[in-house]
């Protein structure tokens, strides 16, 4: 399943480092914000709170078939390439499962596609879903529109 996603958009902070990023490159903090807000616009339970990795950051969201995640960051571009937003929907299933992989087993279809609703939006463009193997070994052409 599809499961992570790319996607632009200039709606968002990808330039000005604020003083509470673990990291200067830790951007997303209005993407996540944005996402709750649409999420819940759509009826999906979605948490207040958004937390800080050390590259991005995560929200979290119910779905019928349990807790899910979304993990985000900005990957910049360069000279050739625009830069675009890396997000991943997975599992909340709290830190020992976690370290066992079991933040992307069981997934749900619901919550893959609760997400691409809430990215289809004026602000968002070249909305890319990827398998993370082909994303991982960098055949990101093998993305596609829908997940």
């Amino acid at each position: 399943m599809r499961t992570l996603v790319t996607f632009q958009s200039e709606a968002f902070n990808t330039t000005e480092v604020k003083d509470y990023f673990i990291n200067p490159c830790c951007f997303g903090d209005d993407v996540a914000r944005w996402l709750v807000r649409r999420l819940r616009e759509a009826g999906v339970e979605a948490d207040d709170d958004i937390g800080q990795e050390d590259f991005g950051w995560y929200l979290n969201f119910d779905m019928p078939e349990g807790e899910h995640c979304v993990v985000l960051g900005f990957r910049p571009g360069d000279d050739d390439t625009p830069g675009h937003w890396v997000a991943e929907v997975e599992r909340d299933v709290g830190f020992f499962r976690s370290i066992l992989g079991g933040r992307r087993k069981g997934i749900a279809p619901s919550a893959v596609r609760a997400v691409h609703e809430a990215l289809e939006a004026p602000e968002i463009c070249n909305i890319r879903w990827h398998e993370r193997a082909n994303f991982d070994a960098g055949n990101e052409e093998l993305g596609t529109p829908q997940p």
